[in-house]
């Protein structure tokens, strides 16, 4: 079975991009796997803080594990944007393959030096575990919102991303390149798109060397997603459009069935239209049309 460092660097290899996906429920896990199984594409599992505390840290780590397990299949699972190193070992002890520690709200020399002190930690639990560092602003929380949100950080520059890289010893970088958790309302009905800067996402994969994620996929200019990917793009997070989808497909399963109130009929309208979704960023992350 592969490790999620050999299909990051098979995707650099091929020039294409692992989809990371955040799910709450069973109805999205099953809709993001039956994607993947589909098009027979590895698959990056997200669950934030609150979607850990809600679905389990460890039963979450058991279900992705089963599923890896059960169908020789490269699903992974990752700790999206964590916090505290408490919560991150928590992850860590609990199985998972890789881990966001994110404190880019913090001063960038605190950054560094937490996230430090998160890698070696990490690592000795499991060497084998990813850490992935964040820095720049891209906001928070994976919501349909009126306004943007006011980001008080500049972009990520190359000789900040290269700094970071270099004193923490991460193993992926998460920098700041337009891109922005959540979604517009806008953006929801296609009336607006977000837009990388797509030269700033190569200078700093020339700066740095390792894999580069793109948080805040969700409502991106299709055309933005390829060209971000070819400038060394590794993996994409997806989340708001799955959320979206989710609830469209509960709300569609309680007009078909107004009556029904069994969760196992209801549901998988929402893992059907969840599944779509994730088809199709998938099928971009490929480089398919």
């Amino acid at each position: 079975m592969q490790t999620l460092l050999d299909v990051l660097s098979q995707a650099q290899k091929n020039g294409v991009a692992t989809g990371h996906f955040n799910v709450a429920d069973l109805a999205l896990l099953k809709a993001v796997f039956a994607a993947a199984q589909e098009l027979k594409v590895p698959v990056l599992i997200g669950v934030s803080e609150g979607e850990r505390d809600f679905i389990g840290v460890r039963q979450i780590a058991a279900l992705v594990r089963s599923l890896r397990e059960e169908f020789s299949f490269p699903i992974f699972l990752n700790a999206d944007h964590t916090h505290s190193l408490t919560k991150a070992m928590e992850a860590a002890k609990s199985g998972f393959d890789s881990i966001v520690f994110d404190r880019s709200s913090m001063p960038f020399e605190t950054n560094i030096r937490e996230t430090k002190e998160a890698v070696v930690t990490l690592k000795s639990i499991n060497p084998a575990i990813l850490v992935e560092g964040e820095i720049g602003d891209i906001g928070t929380g994976s919501e349909v919102r009126e306004q943007a949100q006011s980001l008080s950080s500049s972009l990520t520059t190359p000789a900040e991303a290269k700094q970071f890289v270099e004193a923490t010893g991460i193993d992926i970088l998460a920098p700041a390149v337009g891109n922005t958790h959540g979604m517009l309302k806008s953006m929801v009905q296609g009336g607006t798109k977000k837009r990388l800067d797509i030269a700033r996402i190569a200078q700093i994969k020339t700066a740095v060397q390792i894999p580069l994620t793109l948080h805040g996929g969700s409502g991106t200019d299709d055309k933005d997603l390829r060209q971000a990917i070819a400038a060394g793009i590794n993996i994409i997070h997806i989340n708001t459009e799955l959320r979206i989808a989710w609830r469209r497909g509960v709300e569609a399963g309680l007009r078909h069935l107004p009556d029904e109130v069994a969760p196992q009929k209801i549901l998988p309208f929402a893992v059907d239209l969840v599944k779509q979704v994730a088809h199709e960023r998938l099928r971009l992350f490929m480089g398919e049309t």
